[in-house]
């Protein structure tokens, strides 16, 4: 898929315009071809598949608003919206308002990310009136028919989650068709979803039995990990449960020993890796270390994450971070600490690629450009990201640098999130759930953490959400997982706050007994409202029936 992706990108980037909910649902096109082309021959339709694969993700130039929910900044950069990053453009960032209580129907972000959905669902409908025209044989058919299928679920699964209610459109509609479609409730919604994810199952072949060359395309497994989000997004824990004991019990795949290279483009072919964005360095690639690298590197600082996430990690045996535990090292955040603290942030004193990173603020001195400060084109909190990226790549161009995959679907959420459903559903915890699942997680040999043995089901809960947190950190699920647990509107309460630095004499420093930054922001979710999207008031417009 990788090849064919670059292969055929000349070809669908021309389709990329974005215009209204009723030119998505109406008339969007697949590609250039005609459709007598397109739908002659087995390769051609594969380039029409591949529209509805790409998307509206960028490659090659960095990206300032929502492209995809698959491209960098529709997935990274959702963790903006949560308790471990700030957007370096604080409360210029639209994300922020997704927490603050300023969430409007107005909110460029959510129009983008409700467009760029039914742009996909539009080109898989269309691949899907007209896939019976190709000449290939009925099996291949089949698989090309439920990747589509698969592909327009994913996009009601996100719909759903965030929008609530929405149009379930699943044909070509003409335009006054589109202008005039009526929403349809999230349980429906959830219950066509299960509905296709299952039947998209049972042809898609299994993750073992995807080629090389086809590396991006969905498998069984992928399909099944949706509709194990849908199940645990709509709290039926039992369901969602036997969706992710199917995966399990396929035994394709595996927890990775290094967490670390399971981001890099040397390690892409992971088994842990169940479905991914595709990029090709130098192609097709990804500019997200243009904006997220630190300025010593030539980077834009964009990514800045919080105290929350720094605190998360625990103590090598074990114990819960504390600042006045004795293990606490504040000259070297990442002694004593769960290695994938160091995987995740960099932190002042630590070395990333060539050099040391130092967002000390009072180190502005012999032309540093990292210090931490206020209203700069630099780190806001004192961190910055490390994960995702392979320092061993010394070129400076970083708009086309980075090759890596990004994983949309991890076997390590399959067991976390299998856990959760067990837990939830209210069935018997014992140890070999545990060590079945979320001591697979903690014991791979990179990070080699000690074995969780708690089965009291309340004080297992926020063991396991805080597992799922460090785990999973900046691939864009926090954000989804406060919403559904219910607890977004008691996290994102209160001031901000960065790393610590004991002793710093800059303004913003010791503000707090523990010594860290002050960021000089606070959030506000609004629980009556903001756990549920607003329908784009542009779409409103045109259309009453979504108001």
């Amino acid at each position: 898929m990788k090849y064919m992706q670059y292969k055929i990108a000349a070809i669908v980037m021309a389709i990329l315009c974005l215009g209204s909910c009723t030119d998505q649902l109406s008339t969007d096109p697949l590609d250039q071809l005609g459709a007598g082309t397109i739908w002659g021959s087995e390769q051609n339709s594969l380039i029409a598949l591949y529209g509805a694969y790409k998307g509206n993700i960028q490659y090659n130039s960095e990206v300032y608003e929502v492209d995809d929910w698959w491209g960098y900044y529709g997935l990274v950069f959702m963790e903006l919206a949560s308790d471990n990053a700030l957007d370096r453009r604080r409360t210029g960032s639209p994300f922020e308002s997704f927490i603050n209580g300023t969430l409007t129907t107005n909110n460029a972000l959510i129009a983008k990310y409700w467009k760029v959905s039914y742009m996909r669902i539009t080109r898989c409908n269309d691949f899907l009136a007209n896939i019976d025209k190709v000449p290939t044989s009925d099996a291949n058919r089949e698989r090309l028919r439920a990747e589509a299928r698969f592909l327009r679920a994913t996009q009601y699964f996100y719909l759903s989650q965030f929008f609530w209610d929405v149009p379930l459109v699943t044909t070509m509609l003409t335009t006054e068709e589109a202008n005039n479609v009526e929403k349809t409730s999230k349980a429906d919604i959830t219950t066509w979803l299960v509905k296709e994810l299952t039947e998209a199952a049972e042809v898609l072949p299994r993750y073992k039995d995807i080629k090389s060359s086809e590396r991006g395309r969905a498998c069984k497994q992928a399909a099944l990990a949706f509709m194990g989000r849908t199940l645990l997004g709509s709290q039926k824990y039992a369901e969602a449960a036997a969706a992710y004991k199917q995966i399990i019990d396929l035994g394709d795949n595996a927890i990775d020993p290094n967490y670390q290279t399971i981001f890099f483009e040397s390690n892409e072919n992971s088994s842990e890796n169940i479905f991914v964005t595709t990029f090709i360095k130098d192609k097709a690639s990804n500019p997200m270390p243009l904006q997220a690298f630190p300025a010593k590197d030539g980077g834009w600082c964009f990514f800045c994450p919080l105290s929350g996430i720094f605190e998360a990690y625990q103590f090598t045996n074990g114990d819960n971070f504390s600042y006045t535990d004795s293990k606490y090292d504040p000259t070297n955040l990442e002694k004593n600490r769960d290695p994938r603290l160091k995987y995740t942030l960099i932190a002042n004193g630590t070395k990333f690629r060539s050099s040391i990173y130092k967002s000390h603020p009072d180190s502005s001195a012999n032309g540093n450009t990292d210090y931490t400060r206020v209203g700069s084109q630099t780190t806001q909190t004192g961190f910055l990201m490390r994960k995702f990226f392979d320092e061993s790549n010394s070129s400076q161009a970083l708009a086309t640098m980075y090759g890596n995959d990004f994983p949309i679907i991890r076997y390590a959420e399959v067991l976390l999130s299998y856990l959760e459903a067990k837990l939830e559903a209210g069935d018997a915890i014992d140890q070999g759930l545990l060590d079945a699942t979320i001591n697979k997680v903690r014991g791979r040999a990179s990070v080699n953490m000690p074995p969780i043995n708690e089965l009291d089901r309340a004080k297992l809960r926020p063991i396991l959400r805080n597992e799922r947190r460090v785990e999973l950190a900046m691939e864009g699920l926090r954000y989804w997982d406060l919403l559904r647990w219910g607890t977004a509107h008691e996290v994102f309460q209160g001031k901000l706050w960065g790393a610590p630095f004991p002793g710093a004499k800059a303004a913003n420093a010791n503000k707090d007994p523990y010594n860290r930054w002050d960021v000089e922001m606070s959030r506000s979710f609004r629980k009556d409202q903001d756990y549920r999207w607003p329908i784009p008031q542009s779409e409103q417009n045109i259309n009453p029936n979504l108001r």
